[in-house]
């Protein structure tokens, strides 16, 4: 196993499952320090335990500035400074916009996309003294309209337009700033949303490679972790 993020401190925001959980098992294993934010005590606990002295966690939740403000410092104070970011926090929910009720739209937008704001945003004074590199992860369907996917899209979209505009914001404090696109994962997510949507399968079928197959999280961590390593501005995945 290479050891290129030696020292390297790491903070990964919906870290308990998935690719967030899969990123930070690679980081550490490769070298770095490593906080893991998100909602499942249990799970971040453990993740941390197993991961050993270089890792740490910290519950948060996205939508609340404040938590994430105070998560993101002590991540800050326990590591000695914070030189990459992985923002990562995301949910789905399917239906039309002539369907989908408010909550519903409103919870993928402020999770996926507000969230990623007030991650940067708290995290940016810690990476102004690092000069550190952030990793925004958004989607293929940040350019690929799929119907009945209309949160998720906007807000994937959203949160690809706001890495590249806070990229040009902070590139005079050394800062730099890049763009993750996953196509479907073998997540929770994707995986729920075969099990609950039996037309999901049929629709990604006639979808144009990548969009009809599935790539292992492994895969995906390796990918952003690599683009940690690199500081790339894009990585798509597959």
């Amino acid at each position: 196993m290479k050891r290129d993020l030696l020292g390297r401190r790491l903070v990964v925001t919906g870290a308990a499952r998935g690719i967030g959980e899969k990123v930070a098992r690679l980081a550490a294993a490769r070298g770095a320090r490593v906080t893991v934010i998100g909602l499942e005590a249990d799970r971040l606990r453990a993740l941390a335990d197993e991961l050993g002295p270089a890792a740490s966690w910290r519950e948060a939740d996205v939508r609340d500035g404040a938590a994430l403000r105070s998560a993101i410092d002590e991540a800050a104070e326990a590591m000695g400074g914070i030189d990459l970011v992985v923002a990562n926090a995301g949910v789905v929910a399917y239906g039309t916009v002539r369907q989908t009720d408010e909550a519903s739209f409103e919870r993928v937008l402020d999770i996926n996309l507000n969230g990623v704001f007030r991650t940067l945003k708290y995290a940016t004074p810690h990476l102004e003294r690092s000069r550190g590199h952030v990793l925004v992860v958004a989607s293929a369907l940040s350019f690929m309209p799929l119907a009945a996917m209309a949160s998720y899209g906007a807000s994937k979209a959203g949160a690809e337009l706001l890495a590249l505009t806070y990229r040009q914001e902070v590139a005079h404090l050394g800062v730099t700033v890049g763009v993750v696109h996953p196509s479907w994962i073998n997540t929770d997510l994707v995986r729920g949303a075969e099990a609950d949507l039996p037309s999901f399968q049929d629709l990604r079928g006639r979808l144009p490679y990548p969009g009809n197959v599935t790539t292992s999280s492994d895969r995906a961590a390796a990918a952003i972790v690599d683009g940690l390593v690199r500081r790339r501005a894009r990585v798509y995945v597959p």
